[in-house]
């Protein structure tokens, strides 16, 4: 009767404080705090009810001795370990969510929300992990043969203790490497890339891998570990623009004036330059050709892509067909 009795007094407590805390998000905060406290509150209400239940079923429960009521102590044990980290998980969701709607909708529009982006989501799947491997941990202590075989395993078998932590390396080195990628500053979400030959912009940097939208829509995932141990372009880290360049290999005998007054109509004409900058130059020089250089901004990557290719096509229509006889072309010498 008594065990009943706490227990129906917690189910109407948790009721009280439901009723209390949406009186208090409606009234009392008035709008000023509701953003955080009424999506705080339809979350955590389940999951708060259930640790008020449980730890009321496992406070009420005596001692006593051996027999059923010690095994549903236990069980009751185990489910306020479970609800709390419920409770803790939906929280910082929540937390996250929050984070998220306070900023401003275009993620490329400042590199401070770009980089606030990119570092809550990590920061939210490591703690949530860390407080799921705490709960389990804190599960396994409540079962003593469960404890005792897994202290035995870590003491007495040394190798499958190093088994174990060589198969973890890799996912704990990857998971760090992710919180270092997300403080580090050097890429952010919607960054343009250049990876093995390959650009691409950042769709989503997780705590174990980066995922990036390649040119031609594939989706490149790689380890967080690479970008802390191998080179990267980062086309954006600072700002948008980027600068496209086009070479091209023509005759000696072209004239450099002409072909740049072509190329000032191309770019002027093109919706995709940003009108910031362009120049062409020569820029190398073969036996047989000399090699010009058409650079021009835009206002990002795939515009800087698309940029290059109208140029080159337009240039190469231009010497096709008004003066073919600036192409490459071979030279020989005859000797009677």
């Amino acid at each position: 009767m008594r065990t009943a009795l706490i227990v129906v007094a917690a189910l109407a407590a948790a009721v009280v404080v439901d009723l209390i805390s949406g009186v208090l998000v409606r009234r009392v905060a008035r709008g000023r705090y509701q953003w955080l406290l009424e999506p705080l509150r339809h979350a955590c209400r389940r999951p708060a009810a259930a640790v008020l239940l449980v730890a009321a079923l496992y406070y009420a429960l005596p001692l006593g001795p051996p027999g059923w009521q010690p095994h549903l102590r236990h069980v009751a044990r185990v489910a306020l370990v479970i609800s709390g980290a419920w409770l803790v998980n939906n929280a910082l969701h929540v937390a996250e969510a929050v984070a998220f709607s306070r900023l401003p909708g275009d993620a490329v529009a400042s590199r401070r929300v770009r980089r606030a982006r990119t570092q809550i989501r990590p920061v939210r799947r490591l703690t949530v992990a860390v407080v799921t491997i705490v709960a389990i941990g804190l599960i396994l202590i409540t079962f003593r043969p469960v404890r005792l075989f897994g202290v035995s395993m870590l003491t007495s078998a040394g190798v499958v203790g190093a088994l174990i932590g060589l198969s973890a390396r890799t996912a704990l080195g990857n998971a760090f490497a992710g919180v270092q990628v997300a403080f580090a500053d050097g890429l952010h979400v919607g960054d343009v890339l250049v990876v093995d030959g390959e650009w691409g912009r950042v769709e989503e940097v997780k705590l174990t891998n980066v995922v990036i939208r390649l040119w031609d829509e594939r989706m490149l995932i790689l380890p967080t570990t690479y970008f802390t141990e191998r080179p990267f372009q980062n086309w954006t880290r600072n700002e948008f623009r980027v600068v496209g360049k086009v070479q091209l290999h023509v005759d000696h005998t072209a004239d450099l004036d002409d072909l740049r007054r072509e190329a000032r109509r191309l770019v002027e004409s093109s919706p995709l330059w940003d009108r910031h900058q362009w120049v062409l130059q020569m820029v190398d020089s073969t036996p047989q050709t000399v090699v010009i250089q058409v650079q021009a901004s835009a206002a990002d990557g795939a515009s800087a892509w698309d940029l290059r290719c109208d140029l080159r096509e337009g240039l190469i229509c231009y010497l096709r067909d008004h003066h073919p006889q600036w192409l490459p072309r071979t030279r020989g010498q005859y000797q009677p």
